[in-house]
């Protein structure tokens, strides 16, 4: 809804509360979180948290679905002119709540980890008397007491993190993007140095990616601070009519729009600003990996898509060759060093970054082809990644997850149904076809053709042909190598991890053999130009 004129003076229109009902109800849902963590007893809070982080879920996916029968095929811009509510903000809000759900469903599984993947006081030692009495809290008599102590500030820290992605992917100006932004990131910085196990490792990549995100969000407030000179405002719409036709230097339109892109190409893991995501990725506990590779990757490209198509589009002839650069660059990182990779979620994290420059070419094409590609390709890739971190979460040893490739040699005599799921997971990732993994990469490579940039598209090829043999490297491992005596163990996972692994594969197949529902849902809309 615009602000409209009345007796000279710019009034504001009201509120569209149906249109941000979701988005309401997660960040609800995390107060509510964070009161029960205060004054609910230790042996409660895990019941309680799960339930109300599901409900909260639930409800917003509910809400969404009223929401989007009567929905405006415009889109609504509420909140003082700060939301836009449009349909790539719809289907982005659905992709994330699919997401996070099996995300949560992995967060909150004790079977998998005794007593939880994660720990209060990163202090503690594992395997030390304060380890074991943390686990058993002040019932070590009772046989089930373990099961209590999961450390459930999580889970309003989840809620806190889903609810920043919503809005940052529907920010209608870059302050109130910028906030969501912060308030997506410093819940993750916590849930990354919570491990149980390999404490230093996840502390040191909690450290990192603090570090590293706090110096891009300095890139991207400064380059806020430069276009709100320039356009002296910070709506997307106002910058987009400034850089339409002023005559004002370029000098700080320039300059902020590479500051800007930098901090958003920083959050979606798009390389050469990748640093901090193969360490982050091996260091958190892999829940949180989970949900990090693919929550905060949707939530990254919405930003994007939503700041190159409604606020620089006028501008694409001068930053659209240096996108070209960065997306080559982002590829040939990703395939190459992957190659290299001995950890597998380390390689899974390289993986990441190839996908990222293959999402950046369809955030390149400027057109309804493209912008429908890149949200099909979001939705299809987070899947994927659930459950594929879902599965390296029960391959373990005595020390925890074992993730070194040499460990996972003979994985199929030992448990043919997690190595043939792990196997199909990663052919979708290597794009095969019956896979969504395939249908993504085809329409993204077909709407960048149509938009003559065959150049690109040859290259993503090629990188794609490359990143195929790491992934095919481990298939081999798994099914041509004898395992060791002393290897690992596949745990039998609880029902939660199970309901997470089954959702992101039946998606991964559905999407790959009957992909037209996705699409015709991407494709229903385009970014309200307000």
């Amino acid at each position: 809804m615009v602000s409209v004129a009345q007796e000279g003076k710019e009034t504001l229109a009201p509120i569209s509360y149906p249109a941000i009902m979701p988005m309401l109800i997660i960040l609800g849902a995390a107060c509510l979180g964070v009161l029960l963590e205060a004054f609910l007893p230790r042996h409660q809070r895990w019941q309680a948290q799960v339930a109300l982080t599901l409900l909260a879920l639930a409800g917003a996916g509910l809400a969404l679905v009223v929401y989007v029968t009567d929905a405006p095929a415009e889109g609504v811009v509420t909140l003082s002119n700060t939301i836009a509510v449009d349909r790539p903000a719809l289907f982005l809000w659905g992709t994330l709540l699919a997401l996070a759900l099996g995300a949560v469903l992995m967060i909150a599984d004790r079977s998998v980890e005794p007593g939880g993947a994660f720990v209060a006081q990163a202090a503690i030692r594992p395997g030390t008397v304060q380890d074991r009495e943390q686990r058993l809290g002040a019932q070590p008599h009772r046989r089930d007491a373990a099961r209590y102590q999961m450390q459930t500030e999580v889970f309003p820290l989840t809620l806190f993190a889903l609810g920043g992605m919503m809005v940052f992917c529907s920010a209608n100006d870059l302050l109130t993007m910028f906030v969501a932004l912060e308030v997506l990131s410093l819940p993750l910085y916590l849930l990354c140095g919570l491990a149980r196990r390999r404490r230093l490792l996840s502390q040191e990549a909690a450290v990192k990616y603090f570090l590293l995100g706090a110096f891009a969000s300095a890139f991207f407030l400064y380059g806020l601070a430069l276009l709100y000179g320039y356009a002296g405002s910070v709506r997307l719409a106002d910058i987009a009519n400034a850089a339409a036709g002023t005559d004002r230097s370029d000098t700080l339109l320039f300059g902020g729009m590479a500051l800007l892109v930098v901090g958003l190409l920083f959050k979606g893991s798009v390389g050469p600003f990748h640093a901090w995501t193969p360490d982050v990725y091996q260091g958190a506990p892999t829940p949180i990996t989970a949900f990090m590779a693919a929550c905060t990757k949707v939530a990254a490209f919405g930003g994007i898509l939503r700041v190159l198509s409604v606020g620089l589009e006028s501008t694409q002839w001068e930053w659209r060759g240096v996108l070209w650069g960065v997306a080559i660059v982002s590829m040939v990182i990703g395939a190459v060093l992957g190659l290299t990779q001995t950890d597998i979620k380390r390689m899974i994290a390289y993986s990441s970054i190839a996908h990222a420059g293959f999402l950046l070419i369809g955030a390149i094409v400027l057109t309804p082809d493209g912008l429908s590609s890149t949200l099909f390709y979001l939705l299809a890739y987070g899947f994927t990644t659930i459950a594929t971190f879902g599965v390296i979460s029960l391959v373990r040893d005595a020390d925890g997850e074992a993730t070194h490739l040499s460990q996972w040699a003979g994985l199929a005599k030992r448990s043919p149904l997690v190595a043939g799921v792990f196997t199909f997971l990663l052919l979708a990732l290597a794009g095969i076809p019956l896979t969504s993994g395939f249908i993504g990469k085809f329409v993204v490579f077909s709407a960048a053709l149509s938009d003559g940039m065959a150049p690109l598209v040859v290259v993503a090829l090629v990188a794609s042909a490359v990143a195929a043999f790491f992934y095919l490297r481990v298939i081999v491992l798994m099914y041509f190598s004898e395992p060791a005596p002393d290897g690992p163990s596949v745990t039998v996972p609880g029902a939660f991890t199970t309901a997470a692994i089954t959702l992101g594969v039946v998606v991964t197949l559905l999407l790959g053999l009957i992909p037209a529902f996705a699409l015709d849902w991407a494709n229903a809309g385009t970014f309200a130009l307000q």
